[in-house]
């Protein structure tokens, strides 16, 4: 039995919103730019509630952690990716506002849980 199932988990739901979102922004992004950066903006994104799920099938809670510390590793990649791409003007600032708060918002419940689960 799993110790967290990680559909419960507040950070992969929110995770796999952000992903959601993330897509939806790369949608808007001309042809030129689908294969490029958006494409790294959107396997960073989904690289974090999917490390989060595969580290809450992990035995210890020391694996878990291991997991949660790429899975927010990710986020920060995400974090870099949107700057980035906001700063080449691929959408509006209002869409890269509101995802760049989402992520650092999930970024404070990766690493509070992390710091929970290592105590």
């Amino acid at each position: 039995m799993l110790k967290h199932n990680f559909r419960q988990l507040r950070i992969w739901t929110d995770s796999v919103d952000l992903s959601r979102k993330v897509y939806l922004l790369t949608q808007k992004f001309s042809t030129e730019h689908r294969f490029g950066i958006s494409s790294q903006l959107y396997r960073a994104a989904v690289s974090i509630p999917s490390n989060i799920a595969e580290g809450s099938a992990r035995k210890s809670e020391k694996d878990f952690a291991h997991f949660l510390s790429i899975s927010l590793g990710s986020a920060f990649e995400l974090e870099t990716q949107l700057i980035i791409a906001k700063q080449c003007n691929l959408a509006t600032d209002a869409d890269y506002d509101n995802l760049l708060n989402k992520v650092e918002v999930l970024q404070k419940q990766i690493k509070s849980f992390l710091y929970t689960i290592s105590q």
